[in-house]
């Protein structure tokens, strides 16, 4: 399986946040908005960590199914026995399952993301062994889901991230780490996320608690071309 490209948009799920619509239905809207984001830009996370194997395998089956048909690549996040069992094209680590050597040698046809909440963990991100496809970075704002996690890191933050990567890529000749602004993200956040650095964003309650999930995501994909 090649590795698909860092997205633009990265459409990370919580099915706490539809308002009781079912999952896979509101993100297969969003992806129906994603139409104007030019093809290969587009990926889901399946994030539902306190889902069961036995619930978790047949929403990632599902998601597989959607994202498929939409041309847009799917991640799950820890679980890369489930990104293999179901065809997944990557497993977003969060640092809390297996390292990302450890993920590179169980499942060498996944491309691997992870999480970065400051330029030392890109850092240690483009250091590690295995070769990551791209990092989310944040949470830039505030947003009761990383609450828990402590404050947001700021817009500063992610600038500095971004910069010291390409100052480190640049000597020595090499592509920058891509980093996804994720955290309380709007599309009125975009430009600002992009003119910082970021090679796109990740959204959660923006697109899982739309009214109208295809037409929040089209206007995130007018903001990102």
């Amino acid at each position: 399986m090649s590795e698909p490209p860092a997205p633009r948009l990265y459409i990370v799920t919580d099915r706490q946040l539809t308002g009781g619509r079912p999952l896979v239905d509101v993100v297969a809207a969003a992806l129906r908005g994603t139409t104007g984001c030019p093809p290969g830009t587009v990926a889901v996370q399946l994030r539902e960590k306190d889902l069961p194997l036995a619930a978790l395998l047949p929403l990632a089956r599902a998601l597989r199914a959607v994202t498929a048909a939409a041309g847009a690549s799917l991640y799950i996040n820890d679980r890369a026995d489930v990104a293999v069992a179901v065809g997944a094209d990557g497993v977003h680590l969060s640092g809390v399952s297996l390292t990302p050597a450890d993920a590179a040698r169980a499942a060498p046809g996944l491309a691997l993301a992870v999480s970065a909440h400051a330029a030392a963990d890109v850092a240690a991100a483009r250091a590690t062994e295995a070769p990551i496809a791209f990092a989310l970075f944040g949470p830039v704002n505030d947003t009761p889901a990383k609450r828990r996690y402590g404050p947001p890191v700021g817009v500063a933050a992610l600038r500095e991230a971004a910069h010291s990567e390409a100052v480190r890529c640049e000597a020595v000749h090499r592509a920058p780490l891509p980093l996804l602004a994720i955290g309380g993200i709007t599309v009125d956040d975009v430009p600002a996320m992009r003119r910082a650095g970021a090679h796109g964003v990740a959204c959660i309650r923006a697109l899982m608690a739309a009214p109208d999930p295809e037409q929040s995501a089209w206007a995130f994909c007018q903001q990102l071309i």
